[in-house]
């Protein structure tokens, strides 16, 4: 290891031939990443609790609540594709440190947004520079850290995650009730400010800077094909229910599959001239990846889509305030994270497929139930009529999320985890960016009609019906993890 000391910067080229537990600070590393963990969490899930009040304040339509989650899913999506990439051609704690610097600076940008079309573009650029920050810090875990501390490592993973899940709509409520200093909704991105400067004074004086021998090449041309494939898929989504679902609107969703196809044909040409591809085309030959990739958009979708509906539900249909409307949802955080520890102490190793079958089966269930609880009470729905919904449903996110990715893996070989991971990964925010769309939508759709309850319940048993699908393709996956995941 090399290490010059300037002032308060560290400067650490670390080849990867070397032990990777000779850098010292590596703990004091880990604490800076998943900082920028948490703030990515964060800002994937408070605008499912303070969207109404942003929408009434900045005005437009109903579905700017819907842009404020897929503009920053859809741009983290298409981000990811090559995030990982800039940083193994121009070093990632470089990359890392204008990533954190670039989401706070987004951040600060949403919060003094001055109308709906600001705070969106505001939030698609959150989303880019999150897709840039985030794989830098799980590239450096796997070279910072002994095979054996990488497992603590990842594994910090889950309860600082779990916390983030079971606070992130509370804190949003809690914030925009509030209101200090007169900010209102506007606080649930100013609180990004001093989690971003922390990361980018860690990663500056903690973080150390990997090279690659190999330098990588960027596919720009894939990035834009895959961008401007899921645009045209989400925009008419979420703007054909305004506009009165004209002709050109389906040319649209026609277009986005046809760029899609595009896409995978110019990936496989790039591949076979021995170039760089975003996603290895030999994967979407191998039934675990795509019937995963199926399995991970319609499950994260459903996953997304629900959390939208219950907020839009209850502030916009029982009145609750954002601060109630996040304390509702507690339960399915609290059982999200009885699932993951009930994964975790042997279930995924044991049980495998099975255990990822019966977590989508149990959520399935429970969204009945939570549909049937809507149905019945009525406007007298309280919190705790829900509980009975809302815990099973998180337990069973819990049991089928912690195995999914390492039994997907399963099926790809050595040399494509790479770019089965980054696919994965960007595949999950996908799914959510498209369940935001479809199923506010569809809850958008039934409001005028049918009322804001059976609205609700419509929605739900959509999101029941792709769970059901989920769990139905799973059965294509390989049965157990891949081995060194255990």
């Amino acid at each position: 290891m090399i290490e010059r000391r300037s002032g308060v910067v560290v400067q650490a080229v670390i080849e990867e031939t070397r032990d990777p537990t000779a850098y010292r600070w590596r703990w004091v590393a880990l604490a800076v990443i998943l900082a920028v963990e948490v703030m990515d969490l964060l800002d994937s899930l408070v605008t499912t609790i303070a969207g109404p009040s942003i929408q009434q304040e900045l005005g437009g339509s109903l579905s700017l609540i819907q842009w404020l989650g897929a503009a920053y899913t859809l741009a983290m999506a298409i981000g990811l594709l090559t995030g990982g990439r800039l940083g193994d051609i121009f070093g990632r704690r470089r990359m890392f440190v204008i990533g954190a610097a670039g989401f706070t600076v987004a951040s600060l940008w949403c919060a003094l947004a001055w109308s709906p079309g600001v705070l969106i573009a505001a939030r698609g650029v959150q989303g880019l520079f999150g897709a840039l920050m985030l794989p830098q810090g799980l590239g450096m875990i796997k070279q910072m850290f002994s095979p054996r501390d990488q497992v603590k490592a990842f594994g910090a993973f889950g309860p600082v995650m779990g916390l983030g899940a079971v606070g992130g709509p509370v804190l949003a409520g809690w914030l925009v009730d509030a209101d200090y200093f007169g900010t209102g909704w506007r606080m649930i991105f100013l609180i990004n400010l001093p989690l971003g400067i922390f990361a980018v004074a860690g990663a500056l004086r903690f973080l150390p800077e990997f090279r690659n021998e190999r330098t990588p090449r960027l596919d720009l041309a894939g990035v834009g094909l895959a961008a401007l494939g899921g645009f045209l898929l989400l925009y008419p989504l979420v703007q054909g229910r305004e506009l009165g679902w004209p002709a050109w609107i389906f040319v649209l969703l026609a277009a986005g599959l046809a760029v899609f196809g595009l896409f995978a044909a110019y990936e496989a040409r790039r591949d076979r001239r021995g170039l760089d591809p975003l996603v290895t085309p030999s994967l979407f030959r191998k039934r675990a990846f795509t019937s995963g990739m199926l399995v991970g958009l319609v499950f994260f979708g459903a996953l997304m889509g629900t959390g939208l509906i219950s907020s839009l539900y209850l502030q916009l249909g029982l009145g609750y305030s954002p601060l109630k409307a996040g304390l509702s949802t507690l339960p399915q955080a609290a059982g999200t994270m009885i699932g993951f520890i009930a994964a975790s102490a042997g279930l995924t190793e044991r049980y495998g497929r099975k255990l990822l079958i019966t977590g989508t089966v149990i959520m399935a269930a429970a969204t009945a139930a939570v549909a049937w609880i809507v149905q019945s009470t009525g406007t007298a729905l309280t919190p705790y009529h829900l509980i009975a919904g809302l815990l099973p449903l998180g337990i069973g996110m819990g049991l089928a999320m912690a195995p999914f990715f390492n039994i997907v893996l399963a099926g790809v070989d050595d040399e494509e985890t790479g770019s089965a991971s980054g696919a994965m990964t960007s595949m999950q925010q996908l799914g959510g960016a498209f369940g935001i769309a479809l199923l506010g939508t569809i809850f958008f759709n039934n409001v005028p009609g049918a009322g804001f309850s059976d609205a609700a319940v419509r929605s739900l048993l959509i999101a029941l019906v792709m769970l059901l699908v989920a769990g139905g393709l799973s059965f294509l996956l390989p049965r157990h993890p891949r081995p060194e995941a255990e």
